[in-house]
């Protein structure tokens, strides 16, 4: 079995021109049913986020100012989203649905949260589009339950919000691999920041993927990874400024589960970034994560 984590609430009323895809969990999630990845009982739906896991993240002045809106939160614009009830719903519910994907890894061997990867959000403030850290809270709620965590993060622009909150946890290793030349234009430090020259395509970038994937594995030595399938470094994507085809994005989601399973290292995955105008195009290549892991964990 393939474990997903979804929920319907992931899509809110949004602006359809909006640079921001809000669509796309929806129909990603029709695209896995649509492609057979749905079964009677592998679709798992998370709860919001309790109060007293997210405070072990976030500032709790943050997270009122967040609830409250834009009336009383003067940094609403660094959101980058128009705010309703409907999106702050929703972003409390996500960081609990990579834990929860994460829980189900460790059972399954693998899990596929369809969302998450808000990794610019930091402990005190939105950026990017993100406003909680979902990859920073399951991470941590994870160390507190004993476990040694390594997040690989292979979204096209660096986790700059999860290497700073992460920065004092240990337990909590961060991997990196990134555009140099692309937003955050002012980097954290990660635990492992591999950059990337703009317009890198596959054949550098799966070469120097496969050492990473060695050396890191070999290093931390984790009980679980965390690993952020952004496909905005596909080569048409309208913020990525790497080069890769559909087929190297695949072949970079492979070798990634497939080193994580040759170790017995359980995984989950988020979806990470995608950003494109034919928003049917842009489910369908966040699909790729999903096709990849029911290829080597279920086949």
């Amino acid at each position: 079995m393939l474990p997903l984590v979804y929920h319907p609430g992931y899509s809110p009323p949004f602006p359809v021109k909006h640079r921001f895809v809000m669509r796309k969990f929806e129909l990603l999630m029709r695209w896995v049913s649509e492609n057979g990845y749905v079964g009677q009982n592998n679709v798992f739906t998370p709860t919001s986020a309790k109060y007293e896991d997210l405070i072990q993240v976030h500032h709790k002045d943050y997270l009122g100012a967040l609830a409250a809106g834009p009336r009383f939160n003067p940094d609403w614009k660094a959101v980058g989203l128009p705010w309703s009830r409907a999106l702050i719903d929703r972003t409390f519910i996500s960081p609990n649905g990579t834990y929860l994907a994460t829980k189900l890894a460790m059972q399954y061997g693998v899990a596929c949260h369809l969302a998450g990867g808000t990794h610019h959000a930091f402990a005190d403030r939105a950026s990017g589009f993100c406003m909680l850290n979902d990859l920073a809270f399951a991470a941590v709620k994870l160390v507190n339950e004993g476990k040694k965590v390594l997040i690989i993060d292979l979204d096209v622009h660096q986790g700059d919000g999860t290497a700073a909150i992460l920065a004092s946890v240990p337990e909590a290793v961060v991997c990196s691999v990134h555009c140099v030349d692309n937003f955050p234009f002012e980097k954290q430090h990660s635990d492992y920041d591999i950059e990337l020259p703009a317009g890198d395509g596959d054949e550098h970038y799966l070469a120097v993927l496969e050492t990473v994937l060695a050396n890191v594995l070999f290093d931390v030595d984790p009980d679980v990874v965390i690993y952020d399938a952004g496909v905005d470094v596909y080569q048409g994507d309208r913020l990525g400024k790497l080069n890769l085809s559909l087929a190297g994005i695949m072949k970079r989601d492979c070798m990634v589960l497939e080193a994580c399973q040759a170790l017995q290292i359980p995984v989950s995955t988020v979806i990470g970034g995608g950003y494109d105008h034919d928003h049917f195009a842009l489910a369908a290549r966040h699909g790729i994560i999903v096709q990849a892991a029911h290829s080597i964990f279920v086949k």
